[in-house]
């Protein structure tokens, strides 16, 4: 899910390691190779360079979008697991029939959201605060909790639906 940032990230480091090394080897290579009776090689041309750095200043911005494109995908997921969450807490008590579903749906639900903070805190992308749960609405009768049951669990479908396919962008080479 959160692999091709690190991965961008990781091939970022990698071409900046890789340009750095070069031109730190010319800088030493030049006069010692001055002092042999070797020619010495020629050194790569300043625009060759400059082009150089503006390729890795230009993977750097991109980096930094896509970072803060997948910080508020993250924030927004979260944030709707945990809204989803205290709905599904709301419903509470429904019916017997479907306790054991709805104990296990919570259960899921809390424990997506538990795994896409880990991955905000192991991006380095999480708040200093975990975001904590609004006020839920309470379900006076069998008939508010059994429409807000199916209001609840059909809004959670789509929005795990959409959580999948902008998930699935981010996973995307």
């Amino acid at each position: 899910m959160a692999q091709p940032s690190a991965q961008s990230h990781m091939k970022l480091i990698t071409l900046q390691l890789l340009l750095w090394h070069s031109i730190l080897w010319m800088v030493q290579t030049i006069p010692l190779v001055s002092a042999s009776s070797v020619p010495p090689p020629l050194p790569l041309p300043k625009s060759f360079l400059l082009k150089s750095l503006e390729q890795v200043r230009k993977i750097q911005a991109k980096d930094e979008v896509l970072l803060e494109q997948l910080r508020s995908c993250l924030r927004q997921l979260h944030s709707g697991l945990l809204l989803y969450k205290g709905l599904l807490q709301a419903l509470a008590g429904i019916s017997p029939e479907l306790a054991l579903t709805l104990d296990m749906l919570q259960l899921d639900v809390t424990n997506f959201a538990t795994t896409i903070w880990q991955q905000m805190e192991n991006l380095g992308v999480a708040p200093a605060v975990q975001p904590t749960q609004n006020t839920m609405p309470t379900f006076a009768s069998a008939f508010q909790r059994r429409a807000g049951g199916v209001l609840a669990t059909s809004h959670l479908q789509d929005f795990l639906g959409m959580a999948y396919r902008a998930l699935r962008h981010f996973a995307q080479p």
